[in-house]
């Protein structure tokens, strides 16, 4: 099994080396393809030219929702290509990050399998301690753009991390109209799973 890890951790590295040259040449193109489309709605490349008319038949209708929803939002219109190379740009780090984090994580059990069944158990410590510390960061994150908890991606945030913040709002008063119990509960997490792993 560990053998196969191993594999399966060099395609790993070949596929992120792939995609991480992919994106970047990707966000390049873009870089310069949104460029060109904001000196033309800026008009500093005349209306009428040839690159003009070209990008206002092929390009701006793939930024018209992003351009939609700047407008809604109060935005101008012309920045609409920056938006979306912003979007693009952020959508790529975050895809990257987590196969980066995937890899993390098979090398992590292929270290822990050579360690057999103490391996295994500092695996499912770390991997419920994380599942914690991630619904409590959700949960923070939610908060603060106004994200109602009812809503059914973060339900399952409220329900792990209200057993722990409950009772230490009990005794944590708020500090104005910060609720200092996730932070609190945090660190908490972080000295509790050093105890598990230092139990075994």
């Amino acid at each position: 099994m560990t053998a196969m890890l191993v594999r399966l951790l060099g395609l790993f590295d070949l596929l992120l080396a792939g995609i991480r040259r992919g994106f970047l040449s990707v966000a390049l193109v873009l870089a310069v393809i949104c460029g060109v489309d904001w000196l033309v709605r800026t008009r500093r490349i005349g209306p009428f030219s040839v690159v003009a008319r070209f990008m206002r038949k092929h390009v701006d209708p793939l930024f018209t929702p992003v351009e939609q929803r700047i407008v809604r939002m109060g935005g101008l219109p012309t920045s609409a290509p920056w938006w979306a190379l912003v979007f693009v740009v952020l959508a790529g780090v975050v895809a990257i990050s987590l196969l980066e984090f995937t890899r993390d994580q098979l090398a992590y059990v292929a270290a822990a399998a050579a360690e057999g069944p103490r391996g295994v158990y500092h695996v499912l410590v770390a991997w419920s301690f994380l599942v914690l510390r991630a619904a409590i960061l959700i949960r923070i994150l939610s908060s603060w753009i106004r994200i109602r908890p009812s809503q059914w991606f973060l339900r399952w945030s409220y329900r792990l991390t209200e057993p722990m913040l409950a009772p230490l709002r009990s005794l944590i008063p708020t500090v104005g109209v910060f609720d200092l119990t996730p932070m609190i509960a945090w660190f908490a997490l972080g000295l509790i799973e050093a105890l598990l792993h230092r139990a075994f």
